[in-house]
Order: structure tokens, then C-alpha cells, then sequence
């Protein structure tokens, strides 16, 4: 039990579970975000574009309501909506991940020119050797 219980600390304490939850957290915060900037924001100029619809009203009646018995819709405004909301969230995402990208390239660019701007040092001492070795040859 013990050995249990030590990997699951080793496993819980990793950095990169605790990344991943980090991550989660963000990313429901953020899929309110996108989910109200649909709803309130997107939607309304486009429900009134075509004619004041509300998406999510739309709906395929297959049955009327009968005896109480509640009526049988196919509700596809609503999966309209969902279907924004997932395109603008993809839309999203690929902009901060092209985002971070960016920053990585130019990141790995600035060590390049780091790693170059040092191996001109070594040649700078290197020339700096050879000109002290030709110049102790000479005497």
C-alpha cells in the first residue's frame, strides 16, 4: 500500500500533470468565454440578418404534443450554436498556438544567433593565440 501510495505522489507531483491541470482549468474558463461571445455577441447580428431568429429556437417538430405528452423536436438551432461555438474556440486556439509557435521560432532564432555570436569569441581567441605563437616564433 505504501509503494501505491508513493507513486501516486511521484505521479501527482510531476510538473506535467499539474500543466495538465492547469490547462483544464484555463481552458473551461475560456470555453465560457467563447461560449458568451457567441451567444451574446455573434448570434444576435446574424439571428437579425436572417429575419430575427434566435438559433436556438429551430426546431423540427417530427410530433405535435399530445394528451400531455410532450412534443418530439429536432432541436438542430441549438446545434447550430454549439457548432459556432466550436468553430470559433478552433479558430481560437489555432491563433494562440500559431501564436506561441511564433514566439518558439523566434526564440530558437535568438539562441542560434547566441550560439553563432560564441563561436566567433573562440575565434577571436583562437586568431588572438595564433598571432601570440607567431609573434614568440619570430624572436
Amino acid at each position: 500500500m505504501r509503494s501505491f501510495i508513493k507513486e501516486f505522489q511521484e505521479f501527482a507531483i510531476k510538473g506535467n500533470v499539474v500543466d495538465l491541470a492547469v490547462g483544464v482549468i484555463i481552458g473551461a474558463a475560456f470555453g465560457k468565454i467563447v461560449t458568451s461571445l457567441v451567444t451574446d455577441i455573434v448570434m444576435p447580428p446574424i439571428g437579425l440578418i436572417i429575419g430575427g431568429v434566435n438559433f436556438t429556437d429551430l426546431k423540427l417538430v417530427m410530433r405535435q404534443a399530445i394528451e400531455g405528452k410532450p412534443a418530439v423536436t429536432l432541436n438542430y438551432g441549438n446545434f447550430l450554436q454549439v457548432l459556432f461555438d466550436f468553430v470559433i474556440v478552433a479558430i481560437a486556439i489555432f491563433v494562440i498556438v500559431k501564436g506561441i509557435n511564433m514566439l518558439k521560432r523566434s526564440e530558437e532564432a535568438e539562441e542560434i544567433i547566441e550560439e553563432a555570436a560564441v563561436a566567433s569569441k573562440e575565434e577571436l581567441l583562437l586568431t588572438e593565440i595564433r598571432d601570440l605563437l607567431a609573434g614568440n616564433s619570430k624572436n
